[in-house]
């Protein structure tokens, strides 16, 4: 038996256009494969947003412990293929932020603490 007997006997000719593989969806929309990656995904948006939220928090306050927490946590988001890419930039660019900002309170008073008065 050779290949064109096979599709005359399903119904298709050769003109027709190729077949998608029996796995694909029907639906056209292409989904990531395993079920680990869709909740892969969504915790790598997570961290985005977790980065971009602490690292605007911590201009302000702890910027000690929360500049390098959101510079941690745009790395693992960017590493793991967010969808938030834009956030998780900006959660990087702000957490380097507070670390500068921390450095140069630092420089500036010479202790780690520092306060909006005199």
């Amino acid at each position: 038996m050779t290949l064109t007997t096979l599709t005359r006997r399903s119904g298709t000719t050769d003109a027709a256009a190729p077949s998608a593989p029996a796995d694909a969806p029907r639906d056209g929309i292409r989904r990531p494969a395993g079920p680990g990656s869709v909740r892969s995904t969504r915790d790598a948006d997570a961290l985005a947003v977790a980065s971009f939220v602490l690292g605007l928090v911590g201009l302000l306050v702890m910027n000690i412990l929360l500049g390098p927490a959101a510079v941690v946590m745009a790395v693992i988001a960017l590493a793991r293929s967010t969808a938030r890419r834009g956030r998780a930039l900006l959660g990087l660019a702000l957490g380097i932020a507070d670390l500068v900002i921390l450095a140069l309170l630092v420089t500036g008073n010479g202790v780690v603490v520092w306060n909006f008065g005199g």
